[in-house]
């Protein structure tokens, strides 16, 4: 009996020692964004059905790569088998790796969630899991890239790190590559970011490797891209790095028959970094009132399409300014008529160009004037006021005063003065204001036993029904809580997209209004709520209501770039096209889906 106590006791702690695990790990658990990760799921006995976590916010660039290992120690058989995954970060943040799942002797076990947090990008030396081939490419041997071997560096050249706000500055991304080795390629990892700039990319058309060099030796590079910024905001603003995986040729450390090395290829991380750059405010000593931002040097016009014409007839008058500046970044001043003639909207054109110095050419509004009657009407300077950053001044220019001459047509008003009286003589549209009154009696009626008097005596009896019938529909109305609804969002998408067209002189009051309008036009039809919307969903939704499939997607990239244009340099005639589009298509969708 105490034997076969002493055989259950051991293998009661046999079993202990024996328990089944399957656990997920991490490389680590902070990398930059031009980092990879590596991700092991292990365990200590053979199973089946392995299913992976979906990595979200990652690439599977490597892997499953699956490896077995067995060992005795004093007679102790241990196990284990772990698949490997190498990750590839898609942007930055904090993402969670789900659990994985594997079935065990016909039990199914999950492993714990582990917690990742992606950054900007680092300056790396080497990848230490370039050896597992990551890209499937096993026909070429990868091999690390050492510190001090390679030669490749990449970086971002700023030509003015302390510009004033709107002034241009550039950036030019370079690779450097040594002539002890080579470069077979690249791919980019995270895209520089410009945030509160207004960019402008240059396109490189062909690579052309020049002679230079890096931290005083010899070196070949390449421009690989070239941006124009213009700051639209004072203070530190950060432009977030390029980053490349370079294919790069290095020594193998070994020689052939003739003792040359033996080049092989290997992969390396470089990164621009990062850059800050302080931009100083325009000084706001001798800042004119309508100073509307315009910075550089430019010229201003005023230009009739001609002064003499006939009532009825129409002309052009044209604003330009042109130059070198910041053209797309500010607003033409508006003209000011005499109420004779009549002016419509303008037609607003630009032309311009931006090479690496920053944007030159010209902007224009053109407004057509019609005249109403016959004279001669003066059209008031125009004053347009600029930053210009060779004198570090605000410079005015005041245009001529123009005089429209109306040859033909009905007279406009004129005063005529007599000793006896005066009088406003004018077309035959108005009559003469008489000099002195005539006044008329009016018989008057007693209000006793007048028809009105019968019909205030007579209104309680009939309004009392109709306020019975009126509380009953209101109850009715009332107690229909989706009508409501529907209702209200319909109230407040009118509502918002009035209060869109009052902001259109402020760019994010009227993109947070008129997304806001979109949002409840799309409650009050589709009967969702704010929570459920997906672009998938409204896309679904509005085409079951017969909604045009054109329509609809213009609803749905309007929908898109209210939150993007918030945050985005606009042009008071592109926030005015915004409006336009988005009163148009909620006009189409509501004849489409009646």
């Amino acid at each position: 009996m105490k034997k076969l106590l002493f055989v259950i006791t051991v293998l009661f702690h046999v079993s202990l020692f024996a328990q089944t695990q399957f656990v997920a790990s991490v490389s680590k658990s902070s990398l930059g964004i031009n980092e990879r990760l590596r991700v092991d799921f292990a365990m200590n006995e053979d199973g089946d059905n392995f299913s992976p976590p979906s990595f979200e916010g990652f690439r599977i660039v490597g892997g499953p790569n699956q490896s077995v290992s067995y060992s005795w120690v004093n007679g102790r058989k241990s196990f284990e088998k772990t698949y490997s995954y190498f990750l590839q970060p898609l942007k930055k943040g904090t993402f969670v790796i789900k659990q994985a799942t594997i079935e065990i002797n016909g039990q199914v076990y999950k492993t714990s969630p582990l917690k990742v947090t992606v950054g900007n990008a680092v300056a790396e030396e080497r990848d230490p899991y370039e050896q597992y081939n990551p890209y499937n490419q096993p026909q070429r041997q990868q091999v690390p890239v050492t510190a001090g071997k390679d030669g490749v560096h990449l970086v971002a050249e700023i030509s003015n790190s302390n510009p004033y706000l709107n002034e241009p500055i550039t950036v030019v991304y370079k690779i450097y590559v040594s002539h002890r080795s080579g470069v077979g390629g690249w791919r980019e990892l995270a895209s520089p970011k410009y945030s509160n700039f207004w960019s402008q990319n240059i396109d490189v058309k062909q690579l052309q490797v020049q002679e230079g060099s890096f931290n005083g030796e010899p070196y070949r590079y390449a421009i690989l891209r070239k941006t124009v910024l213009y700051p639209q905001k004072s203070g530190k603003l950060e432009i977030e790095p390029l980053s490349l995986d370079v294919e790069v040729e290095v020594p193998s450390g070994q020689v052939d028959f003739f003792g040359r090395p033996i080049m092989k290829m290997g992969n390396k991380k470089v990164s621009a970094g990062s850059k800050v750059i302080n931009v100083k405010p325009l000084p706001e000593a001798g800042k004119p009132e309508d100073f509307s931002g315009a910075v550089g040097d430019f010229t201003f016009q005023v230009l009739p399409s001609k002064t003499e014409l006939k009532a009825g007839e129409s002309l052009d008058l044209k604003v330009v300014v042109s130059g070198k500046g910041n053209l797309k970044l500010f607003t033409l001043p508006k003209p000011i008529v005499p109420a004779s003639l009549e002016m419509y909207d303008p037609a607003h054109k630009e032309n311009v160009q931006t090479p690496l110095t920053g944007m030159t050419g010209s902007i224009s509004d053109t407004y057509t004037i019609i005249p109403q009657s016959k004279g001669q009407y003066p059209i008031k300077p125009l004053i347009f006021t600029y930053f210009d950053l060779s004198t570090k001044s605000y410079k005015t220019v005041t245009s001529q005063e123009i005089t429209i001459n109306v040859l033909d047509g009905v007279e406009g008003p004129t005063v005529a003065e007599n000793t006896n009286k005066k009088q406003v003589t004018s077309s035959a549209t108005f009559a003469f204001i008489k000099s002195k009154t005539q006044l008329v009696s009016q018989d008057k009626t007693d209000f006793l036993g007048s028809g009105m008097f019968y019909g205030l005596l007579m209104a309680p009896f009939l309004i009392i029904p109709a306020i019975v019938a009126f509380r009953r529909k209101k109850e009715e109305m009332d107690a229909d809580v989706t009508g409501n609804r529907i209702k209200l969002s319909n109230k407040l998408a009118k509502k918002y997209l009035s209060e869109a067209q009052k902001q259109l002189a402020n760019k994010e009051p009227f993109y947070i209004a008129l997304e806001r309008a979109l949002h409840n036009f799309l409650k009050a039809k589709l009967h969702i709520e704010t929570s459920e919307m997906s672009k998938d969903k409204i896309t679904q939704l509005l085409l079951d209501k017969r909604a045009d499939t054109e329509t609809v997607n213009q609803f749905i990239s309007l929908v898109e770039s209210c939150e993007f244009a918030r945050y985005a340099p606009s042009t008071s005639t592109s926030i005015q096209n915004d409006y336009n589009l988005a009163v148009s298509i909620i006009s189409d969708l509501e004849k489409q889906m009646a």
